[in-house]
């Protein structure tokens, strides 16, 4: 849907009317220019405002199918910007992607916005209490809403890096962590890389090359700072990214050394059973000439039997020298 669009003079906000009329009178000498806000729009609507404006139609196949990767193209007479937008979703540490496309034209600029991320109102409201920077017409709506954007990435910077010190106390603090939050979280760094990476590159070769390379000084210095933001937050990423894969192999590595030391226990005591164990299979074997069967001692008028409490005293004996020998190598 059409969110908003405003005529703007002198940077001042007037109302908009017919778009043909008003875009004839723009171009016709008057100073300037037209903001068309669209919102998830439908086919019907993005039509309606192509026809009046006559974009590019490689940038309006681009615009409909979406999904597109971060970019700034430049065509004869207008400019295509496609701009990824984040945002943390707190309850379950996501980052939702979106976009933001804008066409840049001759005195116009229409911001198309998919999905819930990064609001373009608030972007709108600023910049109409700053007239100066208005004035400079197009691009200080594209400076604006890839500050917005960039200043944004900024936020979701911040939740990601408190996200991973978390994760990080956890597996080096002890309780080991869960494989299954730092594969997620890795995840998501990702698709903040997928994001943000290929924007750098084309804001640098914008400014480059054709209508960047054209702007005023005022203008360049805006979009390097922007630059310079981005530049930042790609090496935060870049750098979370690296942390991820060696976190992750540290916490497979502590899985593997505990169900080492499982496995140690667990032989541990299987050897000290296997000696009762053998003992006793070798007395259960039904042999009548087994001389331990009848070995007795006479006490007084009565004979006592001892191979029996001899057989249970060895049995115990191994196993508390086996106990003891495991304890002290640490298998136990």
């Amino acid at each position: 849907m059409i969110v908003d669009q405003a005529i703007y003079r002198h940077g001042q906000r007037q109302p908009c009317g017919d778009l043909s009329d008003e875009l004839d009178a723009l171009r016709t000498g008057a100073d300037g220019f037209l903001w068309i806000g669209l919102k998830d729009p439908t086919d019907e609507e993005f039509a309606l405002v192509n026809t009046e404006l006559h974009l590019h139609p490689l940038a309006v196949e681009d615009a409909v199918k979406g999904n597109q990767r971060a970019k700034i193209e430049q065509y004869e007479t207008s400019l295509f910007v496609v701009l990824k937008t984040l945002r943390y979703v707190e309850q379950t540490s996501d980052i939702e992607t979106g976009e933001v496309m804008l066409f840049l034209g001759d005195r116009f600029v229409v911001t198309v916005r998919r999905g819930e991320g990064n609001p373009l109102q608030g972007v709108r409201h600023r910049l109409e209490q700053d007239a100066v920077e208005l004035a400079f017409g197009p691009m200080a709506v594209l400076h604006s809403v890839m500050d917005s954007v960039v200043d944004n990435y900024v936020v979701v910077d911040r939740e990601i890096k408190q996200d991973l010190e978390e994760i990080e106390s956890e597996v080096f603090g002890g309780s080991g962590g869960d494989a299954n939050v730092i594969y997620r979280l890795k995840r998501e760094v990702l698709e903040f890389r997928r994001a943000s990476g290929p924007l750098a590159d084309a804001l640098v070769a914008f400014l480059d090359r054709g209508v960047g390379r054209a702007l005023s000084n005022d203008l360049r210095h805006l979009f390097r700072d922007v630059a310079d933001h981005l530049r930042q937050v790609n090496d935060h990423v870049e750098a979370y990214d690296r942390l991820l894969t060696d976190i992750l192999g540290a916490h497979l590595a502590g899985v593997s050394v505990k169900q080492n030391e499982d496995m140690r226990k667990i032989s541990a005591w299987v050897a000290i059973a296997a000696v009762p164990t053998m003992v006793a299979g070798i007395y259960g074997m039904n042999f009548e000439n087994m001389p331990e069967l009848q070995a007795s001692v006479h006490v007084g008028a009565g004979e006592f039997a001892y191979g029996y409490f001899v057989v249970l005293a060895v049995m115990a004996a191994t196993c508390l020298a086996l106990y003891r020998a495991f304890k002290r190598s640490g298998w136990l």
